[in-house]
């Protein structure tokens, strides 16, 4: 690699020391390289952390190593690369970007075109940038010569790129790095050494070796794939396929509401969490298929229960089951699909003991739904309560409740949903009691999340909300602003929650669905927008 870069003169940029907070000499940066590296091995973080632990871990590097503090954020960088190197190696180099800064180049002589989507080199051979770019090319790599451009988040939700190998100063990394986490982005990142947008360098031989990074050990899903495959299980056809013929009136409606649209997220999450934890990440198994059929039905039973029980008109733009035809049959085919849920469990094929241990977080999750369901039933029925408007105990509005009882109807109602199709998962691809505590501890604090989120969403929709709980436990503080704490603090635990995790794709994959559900993944800004 050097000699081929040594036979490609480039045109003489003005000598800079390295920026603050990076180690001004090349063995000074190896230094905190194998700092950094050695930390990682020993130990065993799993990727992603987030930024204030990177942080946190790579200072303590520093300190074993005996090096200085000043450049704890560029150890912040360097052991996030070590962390995700592994992954990064085993990801398909058609599937990885390269992503360059447009201030590699040399600005005053450059002859590169440049509009919205970035820089289109014309490998003049005066800067790096056409050399990296023509070998990421060859070797399969999606590349991009822009700040921040928008075209790298939507690649990477798309599921088109599965990793990220790219190049920016401190302060960039600094603000984009949030949104990777979020998103559990494999990623290397090279710090430039200088920062100020004009005649940066970086140490080329690193890059190189991370564009040419190959494993064969497993650790990325193919999400995209996944979800196409799923989606495609609930056609009619495919229904029919594992139901049989039908057998009455009300197997019929039963299927036809198990097509109707969905996200489809908890069957994902159950084939995504067995195969992250079996090693398999292609394809899906017919005894998957089978076990992620049976958490739809959970989940449509429970749509049509709770259409019947908030008396809701409409559901996906249609009729909701009761009001079309009637709440009798309703209820009959919210029931069938609860029993065709635990058939199929039980004809998935997995070993017995894994069978029983499926069968029972199913039965668990069903219960605690239903009794945080009858706790907020309990209040919908002091709330309809009519009271003449002279007698002593009219107040006019429904009762408050206090906080900590919403939270605690939240977390039975809204987390069962998350944990079941998680653990059946889990518990299919082979999981241990460790693994099942995280994914119930991150399930809880995702499910009050949830329900919080909705809450500021929709303030006037008439259910249990938190907002008039907490304007009466805490009238010094806006309720709103109260609530968004509250929010802040329950995502933070099922990040938290995550820590328990070794398995890096089970991991990413539901850090990713917490960045979904709540929207954290935005637009990366341009290399200057720290200073905006």
């Amino acid at each position: 690699m050097t000699d081929r870069l040594q036979n490609n003169p480039r045109t003489l940029r003005p000598a800079r020391d390295a920026g603050p907070g990076i180690p001004p000499t090349a063995r000074q940066r190896q230094d905190v390289r194998a700092a950094c590296r050695d930390y990682a091995a020993r130990c065993a973080l799993t990727p992603p952390l987030p930024l204030d632990a990177l942080v946190r871990h790579g200072r303590a590097a520093l300190t074993e190593a005996g090096l200085a503090h000043q450049f704890e954020e560029f150890a912040a960088v360097i052991l996030s690369n070590e962390l995700w190197r592994p992954t990064v190696a085993a990801v398909p180099m058609n599937r990885r970007m390269l992503l360059l800064p447009q201030c590699l180049r040399l600005a005053p002589s450059c002859k590169a075109d440049v509009d919205p989507l970035g820089l289109t080199c014309r490998r003049c051979g005066g800067c790096a940038i056409g050399d990296f770019e023509t070998e990421a090319q060859r070797l399969g790599y999606v590349t991009l010569v822009a700040e921040g451009s928008p075209v790298v988040m939507s690649l990477i939700q798309s599921g088109q790129v599965q990793a990220v190998i790219g190049v920016s100063c401190l302060a960039t990394l600094r603000s984009v790095y949030p949104y990777m986490e979020a998103a559990a982005v494999p990623g290397i990142a090279l710090p430039l050494l200088q920062d100020g947008c004009v005649d940066t360098s970086l140490d080329e031989d690193w890059l190189w070796e991370a564009l040419y990074a190959s494993s064969d050990a497993g650790g990325c899903i193919d999400l995209q794939a996944l979800r196409t495959q799923v989606e495609s299980w609930f056609t009619p056809e495919a229904i029919d396929d594992i139901f049989g013929d039908v057998a009455g009136p009300a197997d019929e409606l039963a299927r036809a509401w198990l097509a109707r649209a969905g996200k489809r997220w908890r069957p994902l999450l159950t084939v995504c969490a067995a195969a992250a934890l079996s090693g398999q990440s292609g394809e899906a198994t017919g005894e998957l298929h089978t076990l992620a059929m049976a958490v739809e039905c959970f989940h449509k039973a429970s749509l049509i229960h709770d259409d019947i029980e908030d008396a809701d008109a409409s559901r996906y733009g249609e009729q909701t089951l009761h009001q079309s035809h009637g709440v009798p049959i309703a209820l009959n085919v919210g029931d069938l699909l609860l029993g065709q849920g635990y058939r199929l469990i039980a004809q998935c094929g997995a070993a017995p003991e894994r069978m029983a241990a499926m069968l029972l977080a199913a039965s668990n999750g069903h219960r605690d739904l239903c009794l945080g369901q009858g706790r907020e039933l309990a209040w919908t029925n002091m709330a309809a309560e009519k009271q003449p408007p002279w007698h002593p105990r009219s107040t006019g509005v429904p009762p408050v409740l206090p906080v900590s009882d919403i939270l605690e109807i939240h977390r039975m109602k809204t987390a069962p949903a998350f944990q079941v199709a998680l653990e059946l998962g889990a518990i299919y691809g082979g999981a241990g009691e460790d693994v099942l505590k995280a994914l119930a501890s991150y399930s809880q604090a995702l499910g009050a999340a949830y329900q919080i989120h909705d809450d500021l969403a929709d303030e006037s929709d008439g259910g249990l909300s938190i907002l008039p709980s907490l304007a009466a436990e805490r009238p010094d503080q806006d309720p709103r602003a109260a609530a968004e704490a509250l929010l802040s603090g329950f995502k933070r635990r099922a990040i938290d929650a995550l820590g328990g995790l070794t398995n890096v794709a089970l991991k990413g994959l539901c850090r990713r669905v917490l960045a979904a559900i709540f929207n954290d993944l935005g637009r990366m800004g341009c290399c200057d927008d720290h200073s905006r």
